[in-house]
């Protein structure tokens, strides 16, 4: 393994952990609106609603967060293999949906999720 490739790897986890926190905190703000109807001026009104929801602020800042991450990662190695390795957002935001959200996840897309991680793992050990 190629020194740093554990660094890297462990920013890109970052990355998936602070976008799933995005989305965790956005899935939690839209839950505390009603949602609007079609109506032009509904959406215009819940959209300025969801912008007062501190939840939305926090969202912004994780995204933020990972958004520097990434572009440091970006800066170190190869798109094809970062954005690979960030697939893992897909096994957080799944176990987050469903122990968080207490969503359910069914049987096909958790075969899915670990098909993914088999990818994710093929792919980082082919990296030279």
């Amino acid at each position: 393994m190629r020194e740093g490739l554990g660094f890297i790897l462990f920013l890109i986890a970052l990355t998936s952990i602070c976008d799933t926190i995005n989305q965790l905190f956005l899935k939690s703000a839209i839950n505390s609106l009603f949602s609007p109807s079609g109506n032009i001026r509904e959406i215009l009104r819940f959209i300025f609603k969801l912008l007062l929801v501190p939840r939305v602020w926090v969202s912004f800042l994780f995204s933020l967060i990972s958004l520097c991450i990434w572009l440091f990662v970006l800066s170190q190695v190869d798109l094809s293999f970062a954005f690979s390795a960030d697939s893992m957002h897909y096994i957080f935001i799944a176990l987050a949906s469903r122990f968080i959200l207490k969503e359910k996840v069914c049987f096909k897309r958790w075969v899915g999720i670990i098909l993914i991680v088999v990818g994710i793992m093929m792919v980082s050990v082919s990296v030279s």
